[in-house]
């Protein structure tokens, strides 16, 4: 019996890798595509939109870049799973990463069943309660 369905916003500047990200996401049983943003300032508003499960974004945009925009996501919508794609993953570092409300970050290279497995972890993982973290 399938699981319930992920709706996605996917991010980036590169319409083709903006693309790929969706077309790889439509091809999963259990994610559909609510939106697509090319840049941080699209990203917020199209989130405050169609309020996805989750958020597929790069780093380097124009407008805002994928930080500033995930810390602006963060506020509207607390539930909103937010992973980091890039290919600067391991300068951002999970600190950096975690201060602004990201949930995850990637590296642009990872194996799409790599990045599969680390979505669905993610996804099955309940939200922390960021009221308990402190």
């Amino acid at each position: 019996m399938p699981g319930p369905i992920t709706s996605v916003l996917v991010v980036d500047d590169n319409a083709g890798v903006r693309a790929a990200l969706s077309g790889f996401c439509r091809h999963q049983p259990d994610m559909r595509v609510c939106g697509e943003a090319a840049d941080g300032t699209d990203a917020v508003k199209k989130a405050s939109e169609c309020k996805p499960d989750l958020i597929l974004m790069d780093v380097v945009m124009p407008n805002l870049n994928g930080l500033q925009a995930a810390a602006a996501i963060r506020k509207l919508l607390p539930e909103t799973r937010i992973v980091i794609f890039t290919m600067f993953g391991d300068v951002i570092g999970k600190s950096l990463a975690k201060a602004v409300g990201v949930d995850l970050v990637i590296t642009k290279g990872t194996s799409t069943q790599s990045l599969i497995q680390q979505l669905q972890l993610l996804l099955e993982d309940p939200k922390e309660d960021p009221k308990q973290s402190s």
